[in-house]
């Protein structure tokens, strides 16, 4: 891994796919991988763009990783460090994960979290966990859905939100302290949606 020699690129979004965005810096177009939140998140062809970098290089290839935040780029660098862990892996998990939120799976001891990301099995997630226990930050770049939202955020998630947009939406809502999971729920569809 060369982490240095590119850490970020800034320019204009000329092409998106499912997992890599296309960003011209002028003459030149790289094409970066990046994670489905960053899709979710970062504009639409025309739109400038800054990604922090991860340079990854194998013997037949230079391939770049790139993340709206540095929180984001330093623990994909960090999940690259387990053993078995790819840049590919680490990539789905971060589709799935904030880094906060994956720290609080990785805190919890939390196995089950992982089932969501394609390629993580039960013993895989035992590593994630047991490898990345005390070396994430809960408090990294995450937007926090209040104590108790759990549930909400898990219904949001199943009904195709990504992690950060749900906790986001709920951290959004305006609560007065009798809402149920379903008003929750209600309220912050509703802030997705725009209404």
């Amino acid at each position: 891994m060369v982490s240095s020699l590119i850490s970020s690129v800034s320019g204009v979004i000329e092409g998106v796919g499912p997992d890599w965005a296309d960003v011209s810096l002028g003459t030149i177009t790289l094409r970066v991988n990046v994670p489905g939140t960053t899709i979710d998140s970062m504009g639409t062809v025309g739109d400038q763009v800054r990604l922090h970098t991860s340079l990854q290089v194998r013997e037949d290839s230079l391939t770049l990783f790139g993340f709206l935040t540095q929180e984001e780029r330093l623990t994909f660098d960090t999940l690259l460090g387990i053993s078995g862990i790819g840049p590919r892996l680490a990539l789905a998990v971060l589709s799935r994960f904030t880094p906060g939120s994956l720290a609080a799976a990785v805190d919890a001891g939390d196995t089950k979290a992982f089932s969501a990301v394609p390629g993580v099995g039960n013993r895989t997630a035992s590593r994630i966990i047991l490898e990345l226990k005390g070396k994430l930050d809960l408090d990294w770049g995450d937007t926090p859905a209040v104590s108790g939202d759990t549930d909400a955020v898990d219904a949001l998630v199943a009904l195709g939100y990504s992690d950060p947009e749900a906790r986001s939406a709920l951290s959004s809502i305006t609560r007065d302290g009798s809402q149920t999971t379903e008003d929750k729920i209600r309220l912050a569809l509703s802030a997705l949606a725009g209404t």
